[in-house]
């Protein structure tokens, strides 16, 4: 059961909130929007009908910075139940490609994260055997992770007395994709000491010891991955494999033999088309292939031969996280009963068009691919699902923004429902415009009385290059700022921004990274440079969430720099000024005083308690992706820097010893 503990209560608007949304869940209806102000309390609200509805739910967030604030916010609230991020496992993703024109051929360049690779396993096998379960996810949950029946039946169970010689027990860790590794133990390996045989869980949350004698298991302990910890005695355990893509046994010869078939057949077609080449490339690619995965279970681009593997047939969706929560465990059929869950797609306004976009640009990439000799047809079917495959496997979503699109509103059909009061009190901003002429000579005015009363300011810039400019400029004017645009590396970005709060800087300046979800209630300013430009990044919905980043401050203002009014600002402003009408309305009416938001402000770095390193999963931990960018600092006599990274690695290496020590 879901059991929501927070020191707060509904209030404001959100118990009107939860009530509606409530009463249309119990109606059956499908789509609805939760239309909530930033501050409002949204996902405390999404919380509390978790508690009442009590069904696993799926949240779908547009990017892996914003996944994480859900994660860490879901975990808080829900702290006895199952709490887990699914989101892209690559720190860098190149996807294989082809360009004709050029006759230039990419191949598939990646760098995994191992971190998340092991909370995707310990999302998923959580969710094959419990229902109070949240998914915190990406749209990579609509991408193909392989058959959850598959998943389910090659997973190994054991059991103290059970008949198995020692030799078969470490040829099914194989199988299952575990690697042996007596030296370097870490999640997805295992390693061999006479009859005993430790296994490092592919999650990376417990170590499983396998006690052997003679042809028969003696005893299974288990135990966390710290330092000291004793292993305890259990009974059974159920081994699932350390990759999705996995395939019984059994049927394995049978989806090779299908991949030779159709492979017979491609190459036949090319040849009569005259691609002599590209037959030639297409046999020795694929045959190689085939003999990495009879020999060791596994290949390069697995995931091409997904549909023979899956035993698919041409056209048929992939398999997906959606799937799981399709897949109950307590029913062997593939499908004998849906299992009802609900979805909550934050920001919907970002999130749609990427569930919409992704099957295809896919299918267009692999199209060429499959054209030149590359790849074979079948991997057309390795891809996202369409929308409406996606739709068809959800009974019910309920789309977050403070400014739903227009398809969320049709798709809603009247069912929206508005949350704009804020707890605290707090309102909307104010909007100022002001003309372009001298606008930094202003601006630097009001930026001194904000820097007076300890605030913070955003600046809003068009281009990279104005934005460092400018930069440059406020600092020959003494003050303290940082520039933030999409060449600082995505998981600096907490630690800047972290450090506005602390108030290294007074002033941030970027461009199109300080709307969504941005949580900084220190910032009481925002200035938006060439507001009448319009355009994605000045059009209604960007303004409306551009000014949000400001309604957390009890001065909160905005100023448009523009020499015209335009359509989209006008929108945007008169809807600003609707929602901080309604504010003052109800603060008046219950004889409110609007309060600061207080925050503390959390760690994103190391020297944390073990059990916190967990939720703070996207500090950098790969380290040779930081050795390999040291050295690069070191080729460019950037010294400082690489010493800088030479520390953090020492840091990260201390941490690792304590995390994954030999027993």
């Amino acid at each position: 059961m879901f059991k929501l503990k927070s020191p707060f209560k509904p209030t404001g608007d959100q118990p009107q909130a939860i009530k509606k949304l409530m009463e249309n869940l119990e109606k059956g209806v499908k789509h609805q929007v939760l239309l909530g102000v930033t501050g409002s309390g949204k996902t405390f609200v999404m919380s509390c009908l978790i508690e009442r509805i009590q069904k696993p739910v799926l949240v779908i967030s547009p990017n892996k910075i914003l996944a994480a604030q859900l994660y860490q916010e879901f975990r808080e609230f829900f702290p006895g139940n199952a709490v887990h991020f699914f989101c892209s496992y690559y720190d860098y993703y190149q996807p294989e490609a082809y360009i004709p024109q050029t006759d230039t051929y990419i191949e598939k360049d990646a760098k995994i994260n191992k971190e998340i690779d092991r909370l995707r396993h310990m999302a998923v096998q959580e969710l094959l055997n419990r229902n109070d379960i949240i998914i915190v996810a990406s749209v990579s949950c609509i991408y193909n992770i392989g058959s959850p029946e598959n998943y389910q039946r090659i997973a190994l169970e054991i059991k103290q007395g059970k008949k198995i010689k020692r030799k078969d027990f470490l040829s099914y860790l194989v199988i299952l994709g575990y690697q042996r590794n007596d030296i370097e133990f870490s999640p997805g390996t295992f390693r061999v000491r006479g009859n005993i045989i430790d296994v490092f869980l592919v999650t990376g949350k417990e170590i499983l010891r396998v006690e052997f004698f003679g042809d028969e298991i003696e005893r299974i302990l288990k135990s966390p991955p710290l330092l000291n910890q004793k292993f305890k005695m259990i009974e059974s355990f159920k081994l699932y494999p350390a990759h999705f893509w996995v395939t019984p046994q059994e049927k394995l010869e049978i989806a090779l033999e299908n991949i030779r078939m159709e492979l017979q057949e491609r190459v036949k077609v090319l040849k009569k088309e005259n691609k002599i080449v590209e037959a030639q490339r297409l046999e020795k690619r694929t045959k190689y292939d085939l003999e990495m995965i009879r020999e060791t279970g596994y290949c390069h681009g697995i995931e091409n031969y997904s549909r023979h593997l899956e035993f698919r047939n041409p056209g048929e969706p992939p398999f997906t996280l959606l799937d799981y929560y399709l897949y109950p465990p307590q029913i062997s059929s593939k499908f004998g009963r849906a299992r009802d869950f609900l979805v909550f797609i934050d920001e919907s306004h970002l999130t749609l068009p990427q569930l919409h976009a992704m099957a295809n640009q896919d299918r267009a990439r692999k199209k060429t691919l499959i054209e030149y000799g590359f790849r074979l047809p079948s991997a057309i079917d390795n891809r996202p699902l369409t929308y409406e495959e996606f739709e068809k496997r959800v009974s019910q979503i309920i789309y977050v923004s403070a400014t739903p699109a227009e398809e969320e509103r049709e798709r809603a059909k009247g069912y929206i429902v508005e949350q704009l009061i804020r707890p605290t009190g707090l309102l909307e901003p104010l909007v100022k415009v002001r003309p372009t002429e001298n606008q930094i000579e202003d601006l630097l005015k009001e930026i001194k009385k904000r820097i007076e009363k300890k605030q913070r300011i955003l600046v809003l810039a068009l281009t990279k290059r104005l934005a460092e400019a400018l930069s440059d400029y406020l600092k020959e004017k003494e003050i303290s700022c940082q520039w933030l645009h999409s060449e600082v590396k995505t998981l600096e970005r907490p630690r800047i921004l972290k450090e506005l709060r602390e108030g290294k800087y007074d002033v941030l300046i970027g461009i199109n990274l300080l709307r969504e979800g941005l949580d900084l209630p220190e910032v009481s300013l925002i200035a938006i440079l060439d507001a009448d430009r319009e355009g994605f990044l000045r059009s209604e919905r960007a303004l409306i969430q551009i000014m949000g980043r400001a309604a957390r401050h009890p001065e909160g203002e905005v100023i448009l720099y523009a020499d015209k009014i335009t359509n989209s600002m006008e929108k945007a402003i008169r809807e600003v000024q609707r929602r901080r009408k309604i504010q003052m309305e109800y603060n008046k009416k219950h004889h409110i005083s609007p309060k600061p938001i207080i925050k503390p402000i959390r760690e994103w770095g190391f020297g944390k308690k073990e059990k916190e390193i967990e939720s703070e999963f996207w500090v950098i931990r790969d380290i040779k992706l930081l050795e390999k960018e040291m050295r690069e600092a070191a080729k460019n006599l950037d010294f400082e820097r690489a010493a800088e990274i030479r520390d953090l690695i020492k840091k990260i290496k201390s941490g690792r010893e304590k995390m994954y020590a030999s027993y």
